[in-house]
């Protein structure tokens, strides 16, 4: 330690490690040990069994260590938005300066913020149908024109431009630059997507630009980075797109609501710009094998045709033997014509003579079958006459409304029954 005389007297000069030693044993007296409730960002787990991540919440967030001992001692494995305490000292890493938070202890406290919003608005939309795969669209084989959403300075924008530079350079490309990150992040995607929609809809003049697929990407990071797309306006704006829409958000493990709500999602942004268009070498390929096919069709067609040439040449080569063997040809075929209508002629008039002489018996034979149906059905009918049973002794009995009575169970004492006979009806009473 340095002191240094000035005019307005002897000034303390502290140096760097002295400082910061003095600050550590501060907040050492001060507040350790410490309890400190927070949402973790940021978390990693080094080969050396250290956990080193940030704890925060709406104003603030502090950098935190966990070396191996205590990590080991953990009954659930933290990750990324958890809500969690932590038991630990206050301390200042010397060799950077920063403050930090060993931590010798921690249980979970339930998830963080930002999780539990995500996961309340996927629930939302995911009611409302807009993850159902039956409203997904296959993307296009060969699309004329791809959009692009991102931002400029973003290295998704390269890996984008790159693969498809690589594979589709005859394709058009249309960027729509919107932040990516950020509080205003998702209202520029919002219009971006917007703007590129317009020009999908636009009536197609000749010449003009035609889109047909729209690449909504961005590369990783924290799951704050990413929260602009899990915004419910972008999500609803991309459910409205009039072309499929391709999301490749972050790496392969992150997942945001766009992802769920778009056409397809891809596990990063160079697979996005993959997925959208095949790679000119595959469309070369199939022309040229297009092309073999239709040449050897083109050379089996010259060839029967060279044959039949051949062949008509050879029959031409003697037209009056051709002439007399069409004209022998000829009369026979009159011949067999006029032996086949005379035949014929004979056939049906002997078919109707025997018809004429048929026809009078069976219109007899007819009428007597008619005439003994009807009377075996008057003996029928007859049969059925309900007179004939009541003759007999019968009686039919019937309730007050009509109906037949047929069993013991419809009766009551008291109960008013008709009796109907042969020559007329008795009205009776139900003794018991």
């Amino acid at each position: 330690m340095v002191e240094w005389a000035t005019s307005a007297g002897a000034t303390r000069v502290w140096q760097v490690g002295a400082l910061c030693r003095a600050i550590a044993d501060a907040m050492d007296a001060r507040f350790n040990p410490v309890t400190v409730g927070g949402e973790i960002s940021g978390f990693t787990k080094a080969a050396s069994g250290h956990c080193y991540f940030s704890l925060k919440d709406d104003t603030g967030q502090i950098r935190c260590a966990m070396f191996r001992r205590a990590a080991g001692l953990l009954n659930f494995s933290p990750c990324d938005g958890d809500r969690v305490e932590v038991q630990g000292r206050l301390g200042v890493y010397e060799s950077r300066g920063e403050l930090q938070l060993v931590v010798e202890s921690m249980r979970p406290a339930g998830q963080g913020t930002l999780f539990e919003q995500f996961f309340k608005l996927k629930a939302k939309l995911e009611r409302e149908g807009l993850f159902e795969s039956s409203r997904k669209r296959p993307l296009p084989v060969a699309p004329r024109g791809i959009g692009v959403v991102t931002s400029l300075g973003a290295a998704a924008l390269h890996d984008v431009v790159t693969a498809l530079q690589r594979r589709v350079p005859h394709i058009p490309v249309v960027l729509a630059p919107a932040s990516v990150q950020g509080e205003g992040a998702p209202r520029e995607l919002v219009q971006a997507l917007s703007n590129l929609y317009a020009l999908a809809q636009a009536p197609q003049q000749p010449g003009a630009l035609a889109m047909d697929v729209i690449l909504l990407v961005r590369g990783g990071g924290a799951m704050e980075d990413l929260w602009a797309f899990n915004d419910e306006t972008l999500a609803r704006t991309i459910a409205c797109s009039p072309v499929p829409v391709v999301c490749g958000v972050g790496h392969e493990t992150d997942f945001t609501i766009a992802d769920f709500v778009a056409d397809l999602r891809a596990p990063t942004p160079t697979a996005a710009a993959e997925l959208a268009a095949q790679p000119t070498a595959v469309w070369l390929a199939a022309a040229q094998t297009l092309q073999a096919r239709l040449q050897a069709a083109v050379l089996r067609q010259i060839d029967r045709q060279a044959l039949r040439l051949d062949q008509a040449s050879s029959r031409l080569g003697r037209p009056s033997s051709l002439a007399h063997q069409q004209r022998l040809l000829l009369a026979a075929a009159q011949q067999r014509l006029q032996h086949s209508v005379h035949l014929t002629f004979q056939s049906r008039r002997q078919v109707l003579e025997r018809r004429s002489q048929d026809v009078g018996p069976a219109v007899q034979h007819a009428v007597q079958r008619c005439t003994d149906q009807v009377h075996r059905a008057e003996l029928r009918l007859g049969l059925l006459d309900p007179s004939l049973v009541l003759k007999r002794g019968y009686a039919w009995l019937s309730l007050e409304d009509g109906s037949t009575l047929t069993r013991v169970a419809q009766t009551r004492a008291g109960q008013s029954v008709r009796a109907t006979l042969t020559d007329g009806a008795v009205d009776l009473t139900v003794a018991s």
